[in-house]
């Protein structure tokens, strides 16, 4: 009698539910409704719109600028999201463009040997981010700081025993991990190893100026990334021009010029390698450089692309999507193409937002907490909007839930496994688990950890300041047996990163970019109906100021 009597309350509740026209949200059901809004059709459009010539490779402070914001802008809006920053879609990036162009194109090595000379883009790039109009450097003394990095945690410090105040450093990419697992973090690269930490590193020790040998292996990409990344003016946020923050001039030298340059300092073949071994001190190379650089200053500003969708119940909650809209503009003409359409990086990115509000709406439960939609600026040129964001921000970080970031899809197909890049630093991994289940996905860390992918995308700087974020993307495991098909695609689309040839093509498959899109709604539609904030790995390095950012 009891059981009758309590499955007819149970049967007259779901009754009077569906009578109110209400839904229950099922967590570990998958809402059809909202993924159905999910299209190839108009997620493609997106994409070719985004990358066509028309919006001259999204660079900003450039005609780019202004049309990918304004077009990001109205999608926002005809998806019937409200503005995300006080009635305004757009959140004001001051920054500064600093285009520097070498005196002279040859920069030239000086020891008791002879001269080395290296040749501007095809040896050598070189920039300056300090606000002077020339930046002029005399007989700078070179000296070799193996990987540049001061790590007490791991008991490392190559810039012990020596003073480099007005000298020019000379460093390694990658961090020691990367060639002995028992150092560091093994293979999993740490925020030491990346470029923009050298560079800050050798401004903290005072040197005039630091140069970095390029290894497409420890870097994992090619010199001609280097080159076009270089090439035109650089960007900047206004507060990391100082000469605090930054030495007199920057750049790279490519692995056979650092290789001539240590023959000419007289070292041995294998002072490099032996930088990697524990107890390496930097070297003197008895070589000096001098380098003259005239700077074309201009101050401006760019714009984060911002919108909401309000939450139901704990609208001042959010969770953070974001895409980044730049890329590299127009550049070096190549086959008589000069511009860098960003198709994969990060038009693909930026189409997510918007297939991603679409399906929001359409859900059948609205989401509790708010979703931000963020498409930010200037990426390409070290992150710049997403620490401008992280630094003034629009939504409370102890209110901020958590932030999925999305960076160029892979076209090659869809896998039964999704990569999570930076495994075992948050707990989203563990709704990313949860998730892919729904779809039949199994979740694996990233191939290639020692590329330090973790630390190069927009997430990162949310993680900076105690907000777990999320960068995924599709595995390795094609779903497709077709494997003349999937050779024929594969040639086609690699070696598009940071070139003239990413652009869409017939060579795109657009189901494992759908897949992973849907992935990523379920993930952030599962976090947007809980109370709970995930935090980070207990081992993680970012714990403690998550931690502390929770307490305030």
């Amino acid at each position: 009698m009891k059981k009758i009597t309590l499955f007819s309350f149970a049967l007259l509740g779901f009754s009077v539910a569906c009578q109110q026209g209400q839904q229950q949200y099922q967590p570990d059901q998958l809402d059809t409704a909202a993924l159905s809004a999910i299209q190839e059709e108009s997620y493609r459009a997106y994409v070719e719109t985004l990358s066509s010539d028309a919006f001259l490779g999204r660079k900003p402070f450039t005609k780019g600028d202004s049309l990918a914001v304004d077009y990001i802008q109205e999608q926002f809006k005809s998806l019937g999201l409200e503005p995300g920053n006080n009635g305004s879609y757009f959140q004001e990036v001051p920054m500064v463009e600093t285009h520097s162009i070498p005196q002279e194109k040859k920069l030239t090595f000086r020891g008791k040997g002879g001269t080395l000379s290296a040749d501007y883009l095809t040896d050598y790039v070189i920039g300056s981010r300090r606000l002077e109009e020339q930046i002029d450097i005399k007989d700078s003394e070179l000296v070799f700081v193996g990987f540049g990095i001061v790590a007490p945690e791991f008991g490392w410090n190559d810039y012990e025993g020596i003073d480099v105040k007005g000298k020019t450093v000379v460093a390694l990419v990658n961090d020691p991990g990367k060639y002995d697992r028992s150092l560091f973090k093994a293979d999993t690269m740490t925020y030491y190893g990346r470029w923009t930490y050298k560079y800050e590193e050798a401004a903290r020790q005072g040197a005039a100026g630091v140069l970095l040998i390029h290894d497409t292996d420890a870097a994992s990409y090619g010199w001609n990334v280097v080159r076009a990344g270089w090439s035109g003016p650089q960007l900047n946020l206004l507060d990391n021009t100082g000469d605090d923050k930054t030495t007199a001039f920057e750049g790279w030298i490519s692995g056979p010029t650092a290789s001539k340059l240590f023959q000419l300092a007289g070292q041995p073949q294998d002072l490099q390698d032996k930088a990697k071994r524990r107890g390496f001190r930097a070297v003197p190379l008895s070589v000096t450089t001098a380098v003259s650089l005239r700077n074309t200053v201009r101050k401006s500003a760019s714009n984060n692309v911002i919108a909401r969708l309000k939450g139901s119940k704990r609208p001042d909650e959010v969770i953070i999507y974001t895409a980044h809209w730049d890329h590299l503009g127009v550049g070096e003409p190549v086959d008589g193409d000069s511009i860098y359409n960003g198709a994969i990086d990060n038009a693909s990115g930026v189409a997510a937002l918007f297939e991603i509000a679409k399906a929001f709406r359409a859900a059948k439960v609205q989401p509790e907490r708010s979703i931000v939609f963020l498409a930010v600026t200037a990426e390409e040129q070290g992150l710049l909007g997403s620490a401008y964001y992280a630094q003034n921000p629009l939504y409370p970080l102890n209110k901020t839930v958590a932030n999925l970031n999305m960076d160029a899809f892979s076209a090659l197909g869809a896998t039964k496994d999704v990569s999570i890049v930076g495994w075992g630093q948050t707990e989203i991994e563990d709704y990313v688990v949860r998730s892919a289940e729904k779809f039949g996905r199994v979740v694996k860390p990233e191939a290639n950890p020692s590329s330090g992918g973790f630390y190069r995308s927009d997430h990162f700087n949310f993680v900076k300041v105690g907000v777990p974020g999320l960068f995924m993307g599709s595995g390795k495991e094609l779903l497709s047996t077709d494997t003349l098909n999937i050779a024929t695609r594969r040639r086609a689309l690699e070696g598009r990163y940071h070139t003239v040839a990413d652009e869409v093509d017939g060579n795109w498959d657009f189901g494992g970019i759908l897949a992973d899109i849907r992935l990523f709604f379920d993930v952030g539609y599962t976090l947007s109906m809980e109370k709970t904030f995930p935090n980070f790995k207990p081992k993680s390095e970012f714990k403690q100021i998550s931690d502390k950012r929770l307490t305030k």
